[in-house]
């Protein structure tokens, strides 16, 4: 349905519209399941969300768009929905209270897929203190790391914890949430705090397998326990969630015997439906109220009433750990950062935001990468990010450079008259100034004469950092930067002075960390057809495995789009360590299987081990993102592809690697040229752009190359939930001399009223018996009604699988102009 109706929920009007709007492509999940699943899971989901502020991540044209978050609610929100409105830097951001199924169906409708909540409830005391009910624990694995790992881990931590009721979440996305009732509510500061320690102890005690450290450069093969997300400015992901991942996978509840089973998997939609139907909320208990806990009232504080009832840290560490795990070290480690209150107090004092462009804070800048991270849960695509640093050239009275670490909500900055050291044997003045907003790392402009700091300030250099150590006399970092890349020392030498070392321990030059674990660039789904050859070049669109190739110092990684390593799955591929030399690089391409034809064919790929038909093994590249020592991520696209080219000729006796020629221009041609060659599609670059790692860009777009087919409908499966009064999904046929052959069941496509039509349609063609020769799999014939093969419908899709079926078929609709036997 591509224009809007209204739908009632509990009484409440709500404006639906693109009801078929496929938001999962690799399931044809449409936005109609989406708000069917939400509005059916509301009577368990509610408890958890109850005073909570609601964080909602959208994507409203599928999981293969790019996402962002949303705080504030939109003016068109409906007048019902229940508002919160907190104080953020100059302005007050409303948030929305999600109390009712009618909320819910109406965060789905905007495509909220994912909706992010803090481990406080409302109210908000006086003093802006927020009051925690709960803890939680998320583990994230590393890549290489299984989820049945992950939950070995879960349940020693469950059994460290003794006597706390914990409850088991599996995420939707690759690790576990834990979820521990604290005795009674606690400042959001106290949880962090005990969170942190736990985490701590138990990973200095399982070292082995087991961190709390953020650094992602010691994770591969460690389960990381996240305990930020107790902090009151975090969110994690809602109970019974949707996730935006490649499939409609949810933060799902278990039982500790499921987390136990070695098979343990992350559930569907449709899984945890079934599963509340059957047991009900395996979490209830978790959010009920206290027995004296008053009714919370939105717009006042009864912060006060409940000062004697609070449980302070050391009780709370101490009924945490109250099983046979010793109490945490109450000394912070080396790894964990002391706690801070932001308090930007004082960059505030020292200037006037009427005067200055200068930012202040501002907590709804969300369009920044690094705010999109922070908001989501530590197992987003990407993994929990390593903090940030940035150094501004600042033309001030003098000229001097500004170097800033994120640590703790803030960055702590220090003018650098010299900028850092270059040399081990120097030592470079540093003189601390005041805190900055995390959102002053974008800030270039010029900020007026006769205002504190007048000048011109630019970005120098920015990355990532590693933080080793952090004392109030000494600071250790190891810095990933364009331009700055090694492993430096703050010591602190009185007052406000500092200097700056460069250890002498780092190899030089070393790889920037973001090309540690890398992650690739991604294509916009939008039409090529009349892009230009001078701005664009055309790649061929391969059906295969991405894969990012790492080769650096003779050490060989290839990791997936999603960050797992599959460098055994790949033994083929060995030998580009070889064909390199001493050659260090990062090369992005695709893995695939040529069939006899010469076409790459993505079935024959995922069975090539137990396949006995004939395949060449290929891996395709088609960008370079490093080369000895050089981070070319902003080099524009043609630099990196005569790059690519010259390195090809290392792989020119390869069996396995090449690097594919570009499509012929302009893009009707290149189109033309793909389905002529039965490639899966085109890609379009643009010769200026640089490579946004984990991004999806509009300066590359793909076209995909679809087929249609004439199909004879044979019967049909009746839909659940919304659909339980209609058509699920039909059963296809294609015509052979003695009788109808399966090719596959269709359920996207559709409209409401195209259903509605279908089923008035094919109510009196019903019949006992199955009209297909093949015999169907029970669980769709089970369900199955059959009717008589006259209708003949059209159905675009992308391939047929091994068995015969169609892939990813979509329905477009019944050909009134055709006959069964016309096929």
């Amino acid at each position: 349905m591509a224009g809007g109706e209204n739908l009632e929920v509990d009484g409440r009007r709500i404006s639906i519209t693109n009801l078929s709007k496929v938001l999962y492509p690799a399931t044809g999940t449409r936005k109609y399941d989406v708000i069917d699943y939400y509005s059916r899971i509301a009577d368990v989901m509610l408890p958890h969300l109850r005073d909570r502020i609601v964080t909602r991540k959208r994507w409203p044209n599928g999981v293969e768009s790019t996402p962002f978050f949303e705080k504030d609610m939109p003016d068109s929100a409906p007048d019902w929905v229940r508002r919160y409105g907190i104080q953020h830097s100059e302005r007050v951001i409303d948030y929305a209270l999600a109390e009712d199924r009618a909320t819910l169906v109406w965060l789905a409708q905007m495509a909220a897929l994912e909706i992010h909540v803090p481990q406080w409830r409302l109210p908000i005391g006086p003093d802006g203190e927020r009051m925690a009910n709960r803890i939680v624990f998320d583990l994230d694995p590393g890549p290489n790391v299984p989820l049945h790992e992950t939950a070995g881990v879960a349940v020693e931590i469950r059994n460290w914890l003794g006597g706390t009721t914990t409850y088991p979440v599996t995420s939707g996305g690759k690790g576990i949430h834990i979820y521990a009732r604290l005795p009674k509510p606690v400042s959001s500061e106290a949880a962090r705090k005990v969170a942190r320690e736990v985490a701590n102890e138990f990973a200095r005690q399982n070292s082995d397998f087991i961190t709390a450290n953020m650094s992602k450069k010691i994770r591969d093969d460690k389960v990381f326990i996240d305990w930020s997300q107790n902090n009151a400015s975090k969110t994690t992901l809602s109970p019974y969630s949707l996730r935006g991942r490649e499939q409609p996978w949810v933060a799902a509840p278990r039982t500790w015997d499921e987390i136990e089973d070695p098979k343990i998997a992350q559930l569907l939609y449709a899984e945890v439906l079934d599963r509340v139907a059957d047991v009900g909320d395996l979490l209830e208990g978790l959010d009920a109220p206290y027995d004296d806990e008053p009714e919370p009232d939105a717009g006042e504080s009864d912060t006060e009433d409940r000062d004697e009832d609070l449980v302070d840290p050391d009780t709370l560490r101490e009924s945490l750990t109250s099983g046979d795990g010793p109490a945490p070290d109450e000394r912070p480690t080396e790894e964990s950062q002391p706690g801070q209150i932001i308090n930007l107090r004082e960059y505030r004092r020292k200037r006037d935001e009427s005067k200055t462009p200068e930012p202040f804070g501002d907590e709804n800048h969300r369009q920044r990468l690094r705010e999109t991270d922070d908001e989501s849960d530590a197992e987003a695509e990407t993994g929990p990010r390593e903090p940030i640093f940035v150094i501004q050239e600042h033309h001030a009275r003098r000229l001097h450079y500004d170097f800033r670490l994120e640590h703790d909500g803030v960055l702590v900055s220090w003018a650098v008259p010299k900028n850092l050291p270059t040399d081990p044997d120097q030592n470079r003045l540093a003189v601390q100034t005041e805190d900055h907003p995390m959102d002053y790392a974008d800030f270039e402009g010029d900020i007026p004469a006769g205002e504190y700091g007048g000048g011109h300030v630019s970005i120098w250099d920015k990355g990532t950092f590693e933080l080793e150590k952090w004392r109030d006399k000494e600071v250790i970092v190891r810095l990933n930067g364009e331009k700055v890349q090694g492993r430096y020392a703050l010591i602190h030498t009185g007052d406000k002075n500092w200097l700056a070392h460069l250890m002498t321990d780092e190899p030089r030059p070393i790889v920037p960390d973001s090309l540690s674990d890398p992650r690739p660039m991604l294509a916009t789904d939008d039409p090529i057809d009349k892009l230009n050859e001078r701005d664009w070049a055309f790649e061929g669109k391969w059906d295969g495995y991405r894969l990012l190739v790492r080769s650096i110092g003779g050490e060989f990684r290839l990791t997936s789009r999603s960050g797992i390593d599959m460098t055994k799955d790949f033994p083929e591929f060995a030998g580009i360590a070889d064909d390199l030399g001493l050659m260090d690089v990062v090369l992005d391409g695709e893995a695939v299987a040529i069939d006899s034809t010469g076409r790459t064919n993505f079935t024959l790929f995922t069975s090539r081990k137990h396949t006995e038909e004939p395949y060449t093994l290929k891996l395709h590249l088609f960008d370079i993102l490093y080369l000895n020592g050089t981070s070319l991520l902003r080099k524009p696209w043609s630099v990196r592809r005569e790059l690519l080219e010259e390195l090809a000729t290392a792989f020119r006796r390869s069996p396995y690697v090449d690097v594919p020629p570009l499509l012929p221009t302009p893009a009707s041609a290149a189109i033309e040229y793909s389905r002529e060659h039965n490639l899966e599609g085109v890609v379009a670059k643009r010769r200026d752009s640089v490579y946004q790692q984990g991004r999806r860009s509009t300066k590359w777009l793909k076209h995909k190359n679809w087929s249609d087919i004439e199909v004879v409908v044979g019967g049909y499966r009746p839909g659940r939930g919304n659909r339980s009064h209609t058509i699920g999904s039909l059963l296809l046929g294609l015509p052979e001399e003695t009788g109808l052959r399966y090719v596959g069941r269709v359920g996207t496509g559709f409209t409401d009223a195209q259903l509605r039509a279908l089923a008035e349609e094919l109510e009196p063609l019903e019949i006992s018996r199955s009209p297909f020769l093949d015999k169907l799999d029970r669980p769709i014939a089970s369900s199955a009604v059959w009717v008589l093969p006259k209708i003949v419908g059209e159905v675009r899709f992308m391939d047929w699988t091994t068995a015969g079926h169609l892939r990813h078929p979509s329905w477009r609709g019944i050909r009134r102009d055709k006959l069964p036997g016309d096929l």
